[in-house]
């Protein structure tokens, strides 16, 4: 029999726990019981909470036309953005809006299977490590919880995707990455190219893209959107993430002075932001930067990431052709898989994670 809702806000955590994680309902289905109040886990410390004060209502972040990135405005505009949000939009980027709709269309189809469906999933009973189902970031490491449900799906091969990933959202996901790298290895090469690294060979491209991940995210209609996040204060992992957006909007990136800047969705585009990988690779001069997602009280909300990672062997650090003129190396050589378990073990904390590359002086 299924709590009802008054039972499962008046309850413990180990019932919240139970339903949400170990049932594989999720926060869905917290949303979908009609909650008038958010349970006490998932309320944030004010501080979490970014308020309309916060928010720079003129500003935003470049929406760049990407039809001719070979042209030198246009591949500067991209460097440029880089370097000063570590955030922009890209539109006639070559990926077609069909594959875009169709993979939105697949998110919400897995969200929308029965719990039991979802459950098998689960990090104790997916048939894969990189096929993981869950909700929040990190539950046993976080004080309160955010107000998100995902699927986490890491790339290996067309053959394991095929074998293990979910039927009714496989196929839609495969195409859109597919689609995609074009677009990607574009952009890489541009901001390559104004690092002086005039040619991405085989090392430096499983630097740059040698593992990739998608995440399908949902956010749930939220009881009290003033109270909590979809997902916390960070900055990305990654080399790039390329994110496609639904249009509910709800993403914001740290701008000037603590303000903070929301990233409205355009149709057909796909937002594109710097990682820690890059920012670390280019010795600072890409920025990755903080940014987080607030909910809504009054739509469910998707969003897909992919997200462009070098390898888990691989050793980062500052490329040789960023410091050939005698700059100083900002940051050590690190394993990567090591700096990405440093990120997953904690909560989301704002810009803390690049300070386990960062040489002290």
């Amino acid at each position: 029999m299924a709590p009802t809702a008054a039972v499962l806000i008046n309850g413990s955590s180990d019932a919240i726990t139970d339903f949400v994680l170990k049932q594989g309902n999720g926060v869905k289905g917290l949303s979908e019981m009609g909650l008038k109040d958010l349970p006490k886990q998932y309320i944030q410390p004010l501080e979490e909470i970014i308020s309309d004060a916060k928010i720079m209502p003129q500003a935003s972040i470049p929406i760049i036309d990407v039809s001719k990135l070979d042209g030198p405005t246009v591949a500067e505009a991209v460097c440029r953005a880089a370097e000063r949000w570590g955030f922009f939009q890209i539109i006639n980027h070559g990926v077609p809006i069909d594959v875009l709709e169709n993979v939105k269309e697949s998110t919400h189809r897995f969200f929308g299977l029965p719990a039991e469906e979802k459950r098998k999933y689960l990090k104790e009973l997916s048939p894969s490590n990189n096929v993981r189902f869950g909700t929040s970031f990190s539950p046993e490491a976080e004080k309160a919880l955010e107000w998100k449900d995902y699927l986490s799906l890491f790339y290996v091969s067309e053959d394991e995707a095929s074998a293990l990933w979910p039927s009714v959202c496989k196929d839609q996901v495969l195409d859109y990455m597919r689609r995609s790298e074009i677009v990607i290895r574009r952009l890489l090469d541009v901001l390559m190219k104004n690092l002086k690294v005039t040619e991405i060979d085989e090392t430096k491209e499983s630097l740059l893209m040698g593992s990739k991940r998608i995440n399908l995210n949902y956010y749930p209609i939220c009881p009290n959107p003033e109270l909590t996040v979809g997902i916390g204060r960070h900055s990305d992992v990654s080399t790039l993430t390329v994110l496609l957006q639904d249009d509910v909007g709800g993403l914001y990136v740290r701008g000037d002075d603590d303000y903070w800047i929301h990233v409205p969705p355009v149709n057909g585009s796909l937002v594109i932001n710097v990682g820690d990988a890059l920012q670390i690779m280019s010795n600072g001069r890409y920025k990755s930067v903080e940014h987080c997602v607030m909910t809504d009280g009054s739509k469910n909300r998707i969003s897909i990431p992919i997200f462009i990672n070098p390898r888990p062997s691989n050793k980062i650090s500052p490329f040789h052709e960023v410091l050939a003129s005698g700059e100083k190396a900002a940051y050590k050589e690190v394993l990567y898989s090591d700096y990405v378990k440093h990120f997953f073990r904690k909560a989301h904390d704002g810009k803390k994670t690049i300070d386990f590359a960062k040489i002290r002086i």
